[in-house]
């Protein structure tokens, strides 16, 4: 039951860091792409075969 003392402050620890990463990814607006989907959803151009490098 000791271990329960040490595991639990580290995965709140470690839920508060994903958080915290999530919450700066959103306000940096690396999640907003309003036109891209939309867009790319009705290109065919690489539909058949794929990208040539």
């Amino acid at each position: 039951m000791s271990v329960l003392a040490y595991l639990i402050p580290i995965s709140l620890f470690l839920g508060l860091v994903g958080l915290v990463a999530f919450v700066y990814t959103v306000r940096s607006n690396q999640y907003d792409d309003p036109e891209g989907d939309s867009r790319r959803i009705l290109n065919d151009d690489w539909d058949d075969k794929p990208r040539p490098d």
